[in-house]
């Protein structure tokens, strides 16, 4: 295409990023993820009450992708559903995450974004097949004593804005048919100077709103880990906030645009190179397809990232993984049997099927 790498790097700032491969799915990203952050968290799977999912990307439209790592994980009693906000997706899934346990619905919530966008670009389409990439994040939420944790929250939308960045066929409105697989109406389309006025504005107001709720200035705010979709835009928000870039974390170089995992993808590198230190001030903000824009502001706690899980706990959490997929499969087999077994004596009855 007509394109070339100092084109792209110039105009987003991305240098690399990471696609899936062909037995990858959005599911399985998250569901690594998932393990990961139980694994770090040394969290038993079967504690966890919610599973929420942010994503735009999912395996299927039908069932959820959070169901299929809540059955993956063996969260047997836990809640499950998907997120759909576009790039604001995790934010807005951290919220109802936190949302749920401040109701004292859920005492362990596990919140992920993932996506695998690489499956609906137009690989022709200049405008948007640079800049994205695939990945997952995953963070566990829990009841906590003390200041740190989320201390304000923000969500917003403007549907008017909903054509700027979206998939034209596939839904209700326009079912898949050849004529929308010929059009390529099955791939993201995107206005990139509309979406680029919207998100930096709407990432700095956001900032200053979340950071008001909380009673913080925004200017003492230690840390801002922001939507990865453009190097320009994280600097257009840092000079309307008047805070130094230094402040954003940007690891959009090395991954591009993963959609709803850039803000976890984000937050956890910045977490495990020991940027934060506790009572810091973290704002998490996001925009995206919508139009959606969500921020939570954070306060630092004293996370053990790098603390040591012993060795029977990891061997213990790798077993229950594999009782998990063998409690699925002879759940599917069970009902298989019983629906073959139906259907043979079905005539016997006299019943309609």
């Amino acid at each position: 295409m007509d394109t070339s790498d100092e084109w792209i790097r110039s105009r987003t700032g991305i240098a690399e990023r990471r696609i899936a491969e062909a037995r990858d799915t959005t599911a399985s990203l998250a569901i690594t993820a998932a393990r990961q952050a139980l694994q770090r968290a040394d969290a038993d799977p079967r504690q966890v009450d919610l599973v929420i999912v942010a994503t735009a990307t999912p395996d299927y439209p039908l069932a959820s992708t959070a169901c299929l790592v809540q059955d993956a994980i063996g969260a047997a009693d836990a809640g499950a559903f998907d997120l759909g906000a576009g790039c604001s997706g995790f934010v807005y899934a951290l919220v109802m995450g936190h949302r749920s346990i401040a109701s004292g619905e859920s005492d362990l919530v596990l919140v992920i974004g993932a996506d695998t966008l690489s499956r609906m670009v137009d690989w022709d389409d200049r405008s948007t097949c640079v800049l994205f990439g695939d990945g997952a994040g995953a963070v566990l939420l829990r009841a906590t004593e003390g200041s740190a944790g989320i201390r304000s929250t923000l969500l917003g939308s403007d549907g008017s804005g909903s054509r700027m960045l979206y998939v034209p066929a596939g839904g209700s409105a326009r079912p898949a048919c050849a004529e929308t697989v010929l059009q390529k109406e099955h791939a993201l389309r995107m206005d990139g100077r509309q979406v680029y006025r919207f998100a930096t504005q709407t990432m700095a107001d956001a900032c200053e709103r979340v950071a008001e709720r909380a009673g913080v200035p925004v200017k003492d705010v230690h840390h801002f880990v922001p939507h990865q979709a453009n190097q320009r835009i994280i600097t257009q928000a840092a000079k309307r906030l008047q805070v130094d870039e230094s402040r954003f974390f940007c690891n959009l170089e090395r991954f591009g645009n993963t959609s709803a995992a850039s803000v976890p993808i984000a937050l956890c590198e910045a977490a495990e190179g020991g940027r934060f230190r506790p009572g810091e001030q973290v704002i998490l903000v996001g925009f995206g397809a919508g139009l959606t824009w969500a921020a939570a502001l954070l306060e630092w706690g004293d996370a053990e990232l790098g603390r040591r899980v012993s060795w029977w706990h990891s061997l213990g959490r790798k077993a229950l993984y594999g009782w998990a997929h063998v409690r699925s499969r002879s759940r599917r087999t069970w009902r298989g049997a019983i629906q073959r077994l139906w259907r043979l004596l079905l005539p016997l009855t006299g019943l309609d099927d």
